[in-house]
């Protein structure tokens, strides 16, 4: 969440900052460098280039910042303080608010393709995502007191007989250590670098070796709850992400887009550039996204009953805000699209309905029923949204007075798996095989799954 209360200006607002603009190309480039990396050389150089755009960005948040709380105190800013680019009003306090808010969202952006490096490095392999995004976020890299130390060891380790190292802060989805390091021999070595060496930070190192023991020796997760558990489907991923691809390209021309994907769920996709090349009143937009999204609602089965019961996800301003989520970058799209839904300038949406949702599964089968109650409140983390229940393939058992217990599991779906439905766009199949794997499993406690081959679908 932001430092400040975002009262004073809308979303657009922000998408039409100078400093927001002039981040689209860099984020372009970025992007492009990324994928075009094969040498460990090329991977550090992306990393110092990727650094040198973050401090910037996050040395002109600290400043703006320092300028809002001078002026708190009845002061001028400073003149240190980057100038100001949104045309607003420097006498109000709202006016340096909102240059905090542009950067601090910039600085979200340049993570987003820290996060899709780590993808990268870790061979698109989600058990390590999963074992070491379990931490709070980390601050600021600009002002941090230990990153002299952790720079000097990055340099060291990458011109240590050809090692590669990434450097974690600058990554939103890599939480526990700062830093990993590749010899090309061993598993990824995971490290707490510390500015003291005297000082021993147990806490941290203990994590680390618990993320490493959960993705090498199926030891429990970082954590207090020793019952979350990785957990291989050794099944195919499937997704329909070629749908989203077709339909960023439709909404680049159209400006809205909006079509059904298989497995009751609407997608609805709106490109700014294209809505203002088409010079759309904000009446003539509001109609054409209405009626292209009650079409898609339609076309999805998913219409009726849509303000109690229908739930959604959105790209909107959600970039490295959940670690679990797959960074843009990394999706298979062309760099310009990436980046623009990075930014913001293209949203993608996608919508199921809970009771359709739940037919769909029960017809294949699965005893599923929606849980939530009905209202169009946000998902919360870790909400139990659907619990699907399967009955033991043995012998029932004979009680007194006529009644019978029949043995079973039941799994619970959160929203995290739900949110992965949804923005990953899985096939249906793929999504219920491995739900049926895991019920099959009867692992106890909170298994989080994951595909043998997603290296075949992010980029």
């Amino acid at each position: 969440m932001s430092l400040f209360h975002a009262d004073s200006y809308s979303p657009d607002d922000m998408v039409m900052h100078p400093r927001h603009q002039a981040m689209q190309p860099v984020l372009v480039q970025l992007i492009q460098q990324l994928r075009s990396c094969e040498t460990v050389e090329a991977g550090v150089d992306f990393q110092r280039a990727l650094l040198t755009r973050l401090l910037e960005v996050e040395k002109d948040r600290w400043e703006f910042k320092r300028a809002v709380t001078r002026i708190r105190k009845g002061k001028q800013p400073h003149r240190e303080v980057p100038e100001l680019q949104s045309g607003r009003d420097p006498a109000d306090i709202a006016t340096w608010r909102f240059e905090h808010d542009v950067c601090e969202r910039l600085a979200r952006q340049l993570r987003s393709v820290g996060d899709a490096l780590a993808w990268r490095v870790f061979g698109f392999q989600r058990p390590f995502i999963l074992a070491l995004c379990r931490n709070q976020s980390p601050g600021p890299m600009y002002g941090k007191a230990g990153l002299p130390a952790e720079l000097e060891h990055f340099e060291r380790a990458c011109k240590e007989g050809g090692a590669f190292a990434l450097l974690h802060d600058l990554t939103n989805c890599l939480r526990i250590g700062d830093m990993t390091v590749w010899d090309g021999v061993n598993p990824p070595r995971t490290e707490e670098i510390k500015t003291n060496p005297k000082n021993s930070r147990s806490v941290q190192l203990g994590r680390i070796n618990q993320a490493r023991a959960a993705v090498l020796d199926g030891g429990p997760l970082p954590g207090d709850n020793a019952s979350e558990l990785l957990y291989d489907l050794d099944l195919p991923l499937r997704t329909h992400l070629d749908v989203l691809r077709d339909a960023l390209e439709r909404a680049a021309t159209d400006g809205i887009y909006a079509t059904s994907v298989p497995g009751s769920r609407a997608l609805f996709v709106v490109d700014q550039y294209a809505c203002a090349e088409q010079g759309l009143s904000s009446e003539q937009f509001n109609e054409r996204h209405r009626h292209a999204v009650d079409g898609a609602l339609q076309r999805a089965g998913i219409a009726a009953g849509r303000e109690d019961y229908n739930i959604h996800v959105t790209s909107l301003d959600s970039t490295a805000r959940d670690p679990l989520r797959v960074p843009w970058a990394n999706y298979p799209l062309h760099p310009v699209a990436c980046a623009r839904l990075i930014g913001d300038y293209v949203v993608a949406t996608v919508e199921t309905s809970g009771p359709v949702l739940t037919r769909l599964l029960q017809a294949t089968g699965l005893d599923a029923r929606w849980v939530r109650p009905p209202g169009n409140a946000d998902l919360q983390q870790g909400e139990v949204i659907m619990e699907i229940h399967q009955q033991e393939r043995l012998r029932s058992v004979a009680l007194p007075g006529g009644l019978t217990m029949t043995p079973g599991w039941t799994l619970q779906m959160r929203r995290s798996e739900l949110d992965r439905y949804l923005m990953e766009l899985l096939q249906p199949g793929s999504w219920v095989a491995g739900i049926k794997n895991v019920l099959a499993a009867r692992q106890a406690g909170r298994p989080w799954p994951h595909y043998r081959n997603e290296h075949e679908i992010w980029v």
